[in-house]
């Protein structure tokens, strides 16, 4: 069973320096990057119609009877956008991702107001993935279609499950007849497009979770992620833990979707992605392959490369002190620099999540560190038999795909 290990940002409390000083990330320091990996931008919508009690994301519901700010918080994220070009100028953007809370919520109005100002700030590559979470509770007719006529190319749907009980017993404001009906409208308004399934949800049997996958592939979705329902700190079912099925069950749900997706022509590219050929997610592989990303919105993170650093930034985590400080100029709450035995761990905690893993040469590029950096945890977790490795190319095992944790771990700085 594949788990995430978390890491937490080393935050310093000082004082981020203003975005516009470029001089202050480009001086010399410990690393020397021979380039700059590939270029993403994720934005954040942080509002969702009810706080799931299984989520630990930065989303906040509405009141009942209230509306999303949309244009009071658009506005925001464009000044947010300018103000950091300074850090990525010249840099193209292979994909961008609106993601939540339920970006859903916000019209197609505001969505296309949002894109086109991200167009006129950055040049995006030909061909840029552009995708939006969506929730089936959100769904209307015509609605996706509006999103796809506002540039979005891509649609992830946070269906989670058909079955209305287990719907109900994680708090889901949707059933299993919108889900299917929201499936059905993004397979016609888009060519690509995902499902989010979560599996080992309160009482449910490997039946049901079989039920699940074989609906989420009979609606021909080319992309489906699946997630182990896991029980985060400081959320309601921290506080109120629901019974889950036990490690057994939840090792015959994982070896059954694996087996559903291979039969479908699918391949697991990532521990919780199952894609056919050619709709792999650009935006998710590059955060796994330790590209950059800049983050815009409230609570938003960046992984930014420059020649002599990798900076990490958060950006303030209350949607309204967010609005105020974007709207000044300065959105930024954290900016920390990574240091060089983390970068090396963080490096390995995503790329390690990769089914082919990866190249030697990429390990350096990102890092400024050789190969050597990783030798003691790259022979322990040989000897284990969870990992496999040449001259050219680190890959997990089977076996280190299936006990993830326990392989990243070996990794951790000393």
């Amino acid at each position: 069973m594949s788990k995430t290990i978390h890491i937490a940002s080393a935050a310093t409390g000082a004082t981020p320096a203003p975005l516009h000083d470029i001089q202050h990330y480009l001086r010399d320091g410990p690393l020397r990057l021979r380039g700059q990996p590939p270029l993403s931008l994720y934005v954040h919508i942080p509002w969702c119609l009810r706080k799931c009690p299984y989520c630990d994301f930065n989303s906040h519901a509405l009141r009942e009877g209230d509306d999303a700010p949309e244009e009071r918080y658009v506005d925001a994220l464009i000044s947010d956008l300018q103000a950091a070009l300074p850090l990525v100028w010249g840099r193209s953007i292979i994909s961008v991702f609106i993601g939540g809370g339920t970006p859903s919520l916000f019209s197609p109005q505001a969505i296309d107001r949002l894109l086109a100002a991200i167009r006129a700030l950055l040049p995006l590559d030909a061909g840029c993935e552009i995708t939006l979470e969506a929730n089936p509770g959100t769904f209307e007719k015509e609605r996706f279609r509006a999103y796809r006529d506002a540039g979005v190319t891509r649609l992830s749907i946070g269906v989670q499950s058909f079955n209305d009980r287990l719907l109900a017993a994680i708090g889901r404001v949707h059933d299993g007849a919108q889900a299917m009906a929201a499936v059905q409208e993004a397979a016609q308004a888009f060519e690509t497009f995902n499902i989010d399934l979560m599996y080992a949800l309160p009482g449910q049997s490997l039946a049901e979770l079989e039920a699940d996958v074989r609906q989420a592939l009979d609606l021909g979705t080319p992309h489906l992620s699946v997630y182990h329902l896991t029980i985060e700190p400081n959320t309601w079912f921290a506080k109120h833990p629901p019974r889950l099925p036990d490690d057994d069950s939840a090792y015959a749900m994982l070896d059954r979707i694996t087996a559903l997706t291979a039969e479908a022509g699918m391949e697991r590219y990532e521990v919780s992605a199952y894609a056919k050929a050619y709709h792999p997610c650009v935006h998710n592989s590059n955060y796994w392959q330790f590209g950059d990303y800049l983050g815009i919105g409230a609570g938003a993170h960046s992984k930014i490369s420059f020649p002599h650093r990798v900076m990490r930034q958060v950006r303030f985590r209350d949607p309204q002190l967010y609005m105020q400080h974007a709207l000044a100029g300065n959105a930024m709450a954290q900016d920390n620099e990574v240091a060089p035995q983390d970068l090396v761990f963080e490096y390995m905690l995503n790329a390690l999540r990769l089914r082919a893993g990866f190249m030697v040469r990429d390990f350096s590029a990102c890092t400024g560190q050789p190969i050597t950096a990783i030798s003691a945890g790259l022979k322990a977790a040989e000897a284990k038999g969870l990992l496999e490795h040449n001259l050219v190319r680190v890959r997990p095992t089977e076996r280190g795909f299936d006990f993830l944790s326990d392989l990243q771990a070996l990794f951790l700085p000393q």
